[in-house]
């Protein structure tokens, strides 16, 4: 039995708690005097009522407290302030979404009012089905709003579960408001829902999805970045299989222009690897976007996706310590040609790339040929990084990777072609070059291509000397073979064979010398066939490399090393040339080329444009030899003679090269070939390298079909041909025949009545020498009547418009007037009287009476 005491202490209530009743008790009369202004049927009213309250419960007093605050705010107020939130003024619903928020803060079990509050905010937040609009109208208020549905989120916690749906129902339309702000907070709120109950939430996860991923793309960027956040912790605390809904809207945001929202996507992929439950199954999807990121344009990008990434690699190592055991006990070095400005990812980065990369690599290489330009930059881009963390492994996947790198290097982006240039770079580094040629050697002999060669210039140019050594014969013959280097006349297809060269020859360097010939082979084909100026200097800085490698002083010496097998191999089929062979052209450049030492390939040389000089052969190809032909003896010395042994084959240049092709033939192609013949003719007779005799030999055997080149169309065939003339006469001298000296002064009467001054002059010069040649022969008058005929026709031309041809012409008659000078007056007065002046002719008298007559 109790005792009195005791009774009454447990009667009697404790001052505290009789305090916190006065207080409820006085905050209730408060509040019941200002609650039926609420019902109030005027706006005005209801909102001086709402004002009221929101002073009554800002201002210090029994409101403060919580406990106090607890019964009247459940009992009185909630209810009235929740039917004010469809208050048909909007000032009102702004201040009864106000007052819901202050008393959710300041009650002492906020969660009891998620009951009446949750159902409250769906009916204003949540859209119908068929309209798709939210009853609440003003944005303004639609974001108030949701921030107090956030509230109730962060004060509710684990208590809201039961009313999950309702919040995950305002959510699924507050996620795709118009209302950027509202957006934004839908997704703040969301992750706090899936944070505050996880052991619920999961199950419902999914349904937020849709909107999160209509929202990823929003316009603002800040948006967006929220929109990733919240996805990232959705599925963190939802249902991981929802990873796969998501994975393209991340890789879309990979190409986003703001760095924060690439760094968002980091941020989340990263922390997936790391804390996603089931995120074993989803390395292989996941690992590609982190390493994405990697190369990213932006300082802070990269190093969050580098620290993450090493975070993942690290945390990975630590689960599978077991597994990995023997390769953390002994960790090999890295390859000894590791390259030198990459960091050597970790061994957990490592493994887990070479275990996903049969999973990864499809999909990449095929998003690599893709049609839309930033998936390629963006695959190709990774590409070279998971081949970095492969490693050796590569040679596993090779032909695959292999097969995309032929097929991405075409491509017109340079991103994507620099990219894959690098991944073949670092196939050269970590695969064995009997492994990767067999594979590409193949395929360049099946099909050549441009992007076929810049993959082969690109794996050689990554692989270690000594490993390329061995085969660096076979590489070099295989691109040598025809196939191969004369497959195509466009320059970015030479380019990137060039680029094989140069790479072979700064890898290989001095073991170049045992595949010189093929090197060089290769080159003079890019030197041939190329129409670009800048490649062909290129080539030909190669070729002094080569001579470097070779441990000669210049290209010469390499010619002059090489030149009897570069020729065969270039002459071989000479009797099927054409303008358009490419071992014509091939030809044409070692005979440009070479300089001395064409000297010594005379042996070879000679028949060759002998038998390819022939009238019956191709038009064309005979104008290129004849231009290459005329260039090699203007610097005969230093090119075709310099062994002085040119005099020798005279007899095969002037019988069978030169005269064949001076006969006249109707036609355009013909008279050029004509002019060219006549070129090479002259630069012959000029280049001093024939004697006296020479030249006279070639004058008996040519000097015909240059009388009759005289008449040509070509003005510069004409020109010429007098050159050539006055040569031979200069040369012979009195030695000529009269009989066939007497034929050569009409034509050269006819060229005093050229249309070009040029051709004029050089009769007139040949005429001097003509005259020069009777006045030393015997038997001058056996040449009377031709000379009167000529002085006849000289003083025609004496009267010439011209005045330069009036001097010239002067000095022809001024030549001959030894040999006849009475006729030469009787002339001369005959028509004195009918020129338009007569100063050249008194010139002429006078300078004939002060000289006396030959004898």
């Amino acid at each position: 039995m109790a005792t009195p005491g005791v009774a009454k202490a447990t009667e009697a209530p404790h001052p505290a708690e009789g305090a916190e009743a006065a207080e409820t008790a006085e905050l209730s009369r408060a509040l019941s005097r200002l609650l039926p202004g609420l019902e109030a049927d005027s706006k005005p009213g209801r909102r001086r009522a709402l004002e009221a309250l929101r002073r009554a419960l800002e201002e210090p007093g029994p409101a403060a407290d919580p406990a106090a605050f607890q019964g009247p705010w459940a009992r009185l107020l909630l209810p009235r302030l929740l039917r004010c939130l469809s208050d048909p003024a909007e000032g009102c619903r702004a201040l009864a979404v106000h007052l819901l928020s202050l008393g959710l803060r300041r009650a002492a079990r906020p969660h009891d009012a998620l009951p009446r509050l949750l159902p409250a905010l769906a009916a204003r937040l949540a859209c119908p089905e068929p309209t798709r609009r939210q009853p609440e109208v003003c944005e303004e208020l639609r974001l108030a709003l949701v921030q107090l549905l956030s509230l109730a989120v962060d004060l509710g916690g684990a208590a809201l579960a039961p009313h999950l749906d309702d919040a995950l129902r305002v959510l699924r339309c507050s996620l795709l408001d118009p209302f950027a702000a509202v957006r934004r907070e839908s997704c703040s709120c969301a992750a706090a829902l899936a944070q505050a109950t996880p052991d619920h939430f999961h199950m419902q996860s999914e349904s937020l999805i849709g909107p999160l991923m209509q929202t990823i793309s929003h316009q603002h960027w800040k948006v967006r970045v929220a929109a990733i956040e919240a996805t990232g912790t959705v599925i963190q605390f939802g249902n991981g299989k929802s990873v796969d809904d998501v994975l393209s809207h991340f890789a879309q945001r990979l190409f986003d222009d703001v760095p924060q929202v690439r760094r968002a996507v980091a941020s989340v992929v990263g922390g997936w690897l790391l804390h996603l439950r089931d995120r074993y199954s989803f390395f292989h999807k996941l690992i590609p976007l982190l390493l994405s990121t990697i190369d990213d344009e932006m300082p802070e990008v990269r190093q969050l996706s580098a620290s993450l990434w090493e975070d993942v690699g690290l945390q990975w190592q630590r689960e599978n310590e077991e597994d990995l055991k023997d390769k953390l006990d002994f960790t090999p070095p890295p390859p000894p040609h590791y390259p030198p400005h990459e960091h050597r990812p970790v061994l957990g980065c490592r493994e887990l790339v070479f275990r996903n990369l049969s999973k990864i690599l499809p999909a990449l290489c095929h998003d690599i040929t893709d049609w839309v330009v930033g998936t390629r930059v963006k695959s190709a881009q990774l590409l070279p990084v998971l081949l970095l963390h492969a490693e050796d492994h590569t040679t596993q996947h090779l032909e695959i990777v292999l097969r995309t790198l032929f097929l991405a290097c075409a491509d017109e982006e340079t991103a994507v072609v620099h990219s894959c240039s690098r991944s073949a770079e670092l196939i050269g580094t970590f695969v064995n070059p009997e492994v990767f040629l067999k594979l590409i050697l193949p395929m360049l002999k099946k099909g050549p291509s441009a992007s076929g060669l810049l993959v082969l210039a690109s794996t050689i140019r990554g692989c270690p000397r000594e490993a390329l050594q061995p085969h660096l014969k076979a590489i070099a013959t295989e691109l040598a073979q025809a196939h191969i280097c004369q497959a195509s006349e466009n320059d970015l297809y030479l380019e990137h064979l060039l680029l094989c060269v140069q790479a072979l020859v700064s890898v290989c360097c001095k073991d170049c010398s045992t595949a010189s010939l093929q090197l060089m082979d290769v080159l003079l084909t890019i030197m041939a066939l190329t129409g670009s100026t800048s490649l062909r200097d290129k080539a030909q800085e190669t070729m002094d490399l080569l001579a470097t490698a070779e441990g000669v002083s210049s290209c010469q010496d390499l010619y002059r090393k090489y030149m009897g097998p570069l020729l065969e191999r270039a002459t071989a089929s000479h009797l099927d040339w054409t303008a358009h062979s490419p071992e014509l052209l091939q030809f044409s450049v070692i005979i440009a080329q070479s300089g001395p030492a064409l000297g010594e390939a005379l042996p070879h040389i000679m028949p060759t444009l002998r038998a390819c000089l022939q009238p019956s052969r191709d038009p064309q190809m005979r104008l290129k030899l004849f231009s290459i032909l005329s260039t090699m003896l203007l610097r005969a010395a230093d090119t075709i003679d310099s062994q002085g042994q040119l005099p020798s084959y005279l007899e095969m240049v002037t019988k069978d090269i030169l005269a064949p092709n001076l006969q006249w033939h109707a036609g355009r192609t013909a008279a050029a070939i004509r002019t060219a013949a006549v070129s090479c003719l002259w630069a012959f007779t000029s280049s001093e390298v024939l004697s006296a005799k020479q030249i006279r030999d070639v004058q008996e055997t040519l000097m015909p079909q240059v009388l009759t080149t005289l008449e040509e169309d070509s003005q510069m065939t004409r020109l010429i041909s007098c050159r050539i003339i006055n040569t031979f006469l200069k040369t012979l001298g009195s030695m000529i025949d009269p009989d066939k000296l007497i034929k050569i002064y009409p034509e050269l009467l006819k060229r005093l009545d050229d249309v070009s001054n040029d051709v004029r002059m050089a009769a007139a010069s040949t005429l001097v020498t003509w005259l020069q040649c009777v006045k030393n022969a015997d038997g001058k008058a056996y040449y009377q009547s031709s000379i009167q005929y000529l002085y006849r026709e000289l003083l025609v031309h004496l009267d010439d418009p011209e005045s330069a041809i009036q001097d010239a012409v002067l000095e022809v008659l001024k030549e001959g007037s030894a040999l006849f000078p009475d006729l030469l007056v009787r002339e001369t007065e005959a028509v004195i009287h009918k020129h338009r002046s007569a100063t050249y002719c008194e010139q002429l008298l006078q300078h004939v009476q002060a000289v006396p007559a030959t004898q």
